[in-house]
C-alpha cells in the first residue's frame, strides 16, 4: 500500500470515527416530512389555511409555507400568524397586524390582535386549516391558546383541522404544576392542563377535542400527522433536529428549560430573569442582591440537577433596564433530575432568607401579581407562599394533580 493510499484510509477512518456519534442518533421526521412522504394525500384538491411562524420548517430549514406553496395539488390560500407573527418580527406581547405576506403574496391574517381566533371572513374560501408550530412545553406559552382557539374556530365552520406534529422540548415525560382553576382561565392559562404538561401539540389537540375543554365543549374534525422516531424520553438534542426560535426570547433548544424555571417569576417584574440581556431566563437578579452571597446560599440548598454562579449585569431592555444588576446565572447541568418549576420558588425562597425587607410578592404591584396567578391558574400559590417564602409551603399544591393529569392524558399519547 502506498503512502497516499494510506493516508487516504487513515482519513477514512477517521471521517468515520468522527461522524459515528451522528449516526446513533435518531432519524426524527416532523410532520411535515411525513406529510410530504404522503404526498400530501389529505390536503389534495383544497384550499388550505396554514396557522405557522418561522419554527415551522422541515429538518433542512425549509419553511412550511414554502413547502405547502408549492406542492402540487395543494392551493395555499391564507396564513394565519400567532404572537410574533408569521415571519417572527413582532416582539413579545406586540400588536400582530393582518397584512400580505412579500414572499408568497398570501393574505396573512393576525391571532393576536384584534382577534385571537379565526373568523368567518378570514375562513372564507378555506377547505382545511393546517397548524405547524413548535411549542415549548409550557402551558402559558400563547401557542397552546392559539391552538385551541383555532381548533374551535374549525369546529364551528365545520373545517377539518390537520396538526402537523413536533417534539415537545421538555420532553414527553415531565409533568409539573397544578391545573388550571375555574376564575383563573386566560390566554397564558386557557385549559385545565398541568403547566408543564408533557404532550406534543398533536398529543393536546387530541386531548383538547376529546376531553371537552374547548369553548361549548365542541370538537374539531382533527387529524394529527405525526412524526417518525420520536420518543418520549427525548431531549430536543436528542432529535438531531434544527431548532429554530420560537419566539425572540427562546433563542436555543435548551431555552424551553430556562423558561419553565424562571419564567412565572418574572412575571412579578421585580427580578430580572435576564430577558433584556444575553441570557434570557438563565438569570435572577435584583440591584440590591450580593452576586456571591446568593450564589453560596442557593449552592448550599444542593438542588437536585442545577448549579449556580454569581453574575453581575445590566439588562439593556425590559425589566431593570440601564442598572446594574447583581445575581445567578442558572445552569441545569441535569435536566432529568430538576424539577424546572420549582427553581424559581427557591431561588424567592433564598433570596428572601439573605433579604427578609424584600418580599417580592408584596413589592409587585397588583397588575403584576395578577399576571402572576393567570400563569399559574390559581391564585393560591401566591398567598400560601407570600407569607413566608417557603417552597415547602407550596410543593404539595404544585404536585396534587400531576399523577391524576399523567393518568388522563395516556389514552391521547402517540408516542412511547
Amino acid at each position: 500500500m502506498t503512502l497516499l493510499a494510506k493516508l487516504v484510509a487513515l482519513l477514512s477512518l477517521v471521517l468515520a470515527l468522527a461522524a459515528e456519534p451522528f449516526a446513533q442518533t435518531p432519524a426524527i421526521k416532523t410532520g411535515i416530512e411525513t406529510l410530504r412522504e404522503q404526498n400530501f394525500d389529505i390536503l389534495q384538491g383544497k384550499h388550505v389555511g396554514l396557522i405557522t411562524n418561522p419554527s415551522g420548517v422541515d429538518a433542512s430549514l425549509r419553511s412550511t409555507i414554502d413547502i405547502l406553496f408549492k406542492a402540487q395539488g395543494v392551493k395555499l390560500v391564507a396564513l394565519f400568524g400567532p404572537e410574533h407573527g408569521v415571519r417572527g418580527n413582532i416582539p413579545a406581547g406586540g400588536w400582530v397586524e393582518s397584512s400580505r405576506d412579500s414572499a408568497t403574496g398570501l393574505p396573512v391574517f393576525s391571532l393576536y390582535g384584534r382577534t385571537k381566533k379565526p373568523t368567518s371572513e378570514m375562513l372564507k374560501g378555506v377547505d382545511v386549516l393546517v397548524y405547524d408550530i413548535q411549542d415549548v412545553g409550557c402551558r402559558s406559552y400563547t401557542f397552546v391558546a392559539t391552538l385551541g382557539l383555532a381548533m374551535e374556530a374549525a369546529a364551528e365552520h365545520h373545517i377539518p383541522f390537520v396538526v402537523l406534529d413536533r417534539p415537545n422540548p421538555l420532553g414527553g415525560e415531565r409533568i409539573e404544576g397544578n391545573i388550571v382553576e375555574e376564575g383563573f382561565k386566560s390566554f397564558v392559562s386557557p385549559y385545565p392542563i398541568p403547566y408543564i404538561y408533557g404532550l406534543t401539540c398533536g398529543e393536546l389537540a387530541k386531548m383538547l377535542n376529546g376531553e371537552g375543554m374547548l369553548a361549548n365543549r365542541v370538537a374539531c374534525d382533527l387529524t394529527v400527522v405525526p412524526m417518525q422516531g420520536w420518543k418520549r424520553s427525548m431531549t430536543f438534542e436528542q432529535t438531531g433536529l434544527p431548532w429554530v426560535p420560537t419566539s425572540p426570547h427562546i433563542p436555543f433548544a435548551s431555552s424551553p428549560l430556562y423558561y419553565a424555571s424562571t419564567g412565572i417569576m418574572g412575571e412579578l417584574g421585580i427580578f430580572s430573569v435576564g430577558v433584556g440581556y444575553t441570557l434570557p431566563f438563565h438569570l435572577f437578579g435584583a440591584e440590591w442582591i450580593d452576586p456571591d452571597r446568593l450564589c453560596a446560599r442557593l449552592t448550599a440548598m444542593r438542588i437536585p440537577g442545577v448549579l449556580f454562579r454569581p453574575i453581575a449585569y445590566t439588562p439593556m431592555y425590559g425589566t431593570l433596564t440601564g442598572k446594574q444588576v447583581g445575581g445567578v446565572q442558572l445552569y441545569i447541568i441535569e435536566p432529568s433530575a430538576a424539577n424546572l418549576m420549582s427553581l424559581q420558588f427557591l431561588m424567592m425562597q433564598a433570596h428572601y432568607e439573605l433579604y427578609p425587607s424584600k418580599n417580592p410578592l408584596l413589592m409587585a404591584d397588583s397588575a403584576r401579581r395578577a399576571m402572576f396567578d393567570k400563569v399559574l391558574g390559581t391564585n393560591a400559590i401566591r398567598l400560601r407562599f407570600e407569607k413566608r417564602l417557603s417552597y415547602d409551603d407550596i410543593k404539595s399544591y404544585l404536585q396534587k394533580d400531576v399523577e391524576g393529569f399523567r393518568r388522563l392524558s395516556k389514552q391521547y399519547m402517540l408516542y412511547e
